[in-house]
């Protein structure tokens, strides 16, 4: 059922399923009118930036932010998920609509990877395109066992990229530090196991070397392969309890991490996908800051970062 694609027929291909499944929203089919407008980010809110604050709450700061999408996260980084199930689908799309958001992606630790199916279908039936997981183990593999593991993994894998296919999902593999696809070439070895045209990375540049070259070049070589953007860099960290300025050294425009090279990436390929600014609290499940205003405004900070990057890529 896979087809072997190159990295230019991905994007084609994904279009024209997008196109035909009617998914208006889809993380790739945007600026695909042939238009010359510059080259631009699209951004998207993780929830769990605002802890464990209403749904609707963080709704009405989504458009605050230059963002049209929200991503959904559930416990133990935030309770939007739990709180989707105690309000139902047909209110959770209300509130929705009545601050004119659109749901992009759901990120699905919680489930694991090859437990997302039904959160595929909860996906589906809220707007958005996208569910997002990391791979997990085994970890410490190297040569050719890494190999061989990396191809047993994009076997078992696929079952679940067709299942997502069929519903108009695209599956976003996050290159979660320890787990079996962390580094540049787990990546890329990845990818071209599974070339499947609803099956990506979702970049965390946090997990990777902090090297703005290095990322750049993983970013061009992804491609159409890159469906998720993560403004996020290492910092000091996000595993232990820091002061509250220096664990915003995660964040773009804070830390050290020079993210023009990364922004020249995503404009040489002209990443369609969208862009999410991301940190992790210590402990999971509070906000980043104390109010919801506050929250905003930081990033906003560091899209006012990124978008002075972009004028310089």
């Amino acid at each position: 059922m896979f087809e072997q694609l190159t990295r230019r027929d991905f994007n084609k291909q994904l279009i024209g399923s997008v196109c035909s499944t009617g998914l208006i929203g889809n993380v790739l089919a945007a600026g695909t009118d042939g238009s010359s407008r510059p080259f631009q980010l699209n951004y998207i809110v993780a929830s769990c930036m605002y802890g464990k604050l209403p749904l609707e709450t963080i709704l009405q700061e989504v458009p605050k932010t230059g963002a049209e999408y929200l991503e959904i996260w559930a416990e133990r980084h935030g309770n939007q998920r739990e709180q989707i199930d105690e309000l139902g689908v047909e209110k959770t799309k209300q509130l929705f609509n009545k601050y004119n958001v659109k749901l992009g992606s759901f990120t699905c630790f919680k489930y694991g990877l090859f437990n997302m199916q039904g959160e595929m279908d909860l996906v589906q039936q809220l707007g958005g395109d996208m569910v997002i997981c990391n791979s997990g183990g085994p970890k410490g593999l190297k040569g050719a066992e890494l190999k061989a593991a990396i191809k047993k993994f994009a076997e078992k894998l696929k079952p679940h990229v067709d299942a997502a296919a069929e519903k108009g999902v695209i599956i976003g593999l996050e290159n979660h530090g320890g787990g079996l696809i962390n580094d540049p070439d787990t990546q890329r070895w990845l990818m071209d196991a599974l070339p499947a045209k609803n099956f990506g990375i979702a970049l965390a540049p946090y997990h990777l070397e902090q090297n703005p070259e290095m990322i750049g070049k993983l970013i061009t070589d992804l491609d159409e392969r890159l469906v998720h953007f993560q403004g996020w860099q290492h910092g000091m960290g996000c595993i232990k309890k820091l002061p509250k300025e220096q664990e915003l050294l995660q964040l773009p425009g804070r830390g050290d991490l020079n993210f023009v090279p990364l922004l020249a990436a995503l404009k040489k390929i002209n990443y369609q996908g969208r862009t999410e600014i991301f940190m992790h609290p210590v402990p999971r499940g509070i906000p980043i800051l104390p109010t919801a205003e506050q929250v905003t405004a930081e990033i906003n900070r560091s899209r006012a970062y990124l978008e002075k990057c972009l004028k310089q890529a």
